[in-house]
């Protein structure tokens, strides 16, 4: 499980900081840091694992 968080966290976070970085070296670095999470955690939580979930079930249903 924490495999599968850490695959879906750190392209998100890369991503991110790739597309809005300039924009947000200005903002204090608490500010920078929840603007990100606001932005990575429901892409992580409701894009990117529910697709790893089923991933994960396929995997193990073939291995069965």
């Amino acid at each position: 499980m924490a495999l599968m968080i850490w695959i879906s966290v750190f392209p998100t976070l890369t991503v991110i900081n790739l597309i809005f970085g300039d924009l947000l070296a200005t903002l204090h670095p608490v500010l920078r840091t929840l603007v990100i999470t606001m932005t990575a955690v429901p892409i992580v939580i409701y894009g990117i694992m529910p697709q790893l979930h089923r991933l994960r079930g396929w995997v193990l249903s073939r291995r069965t």
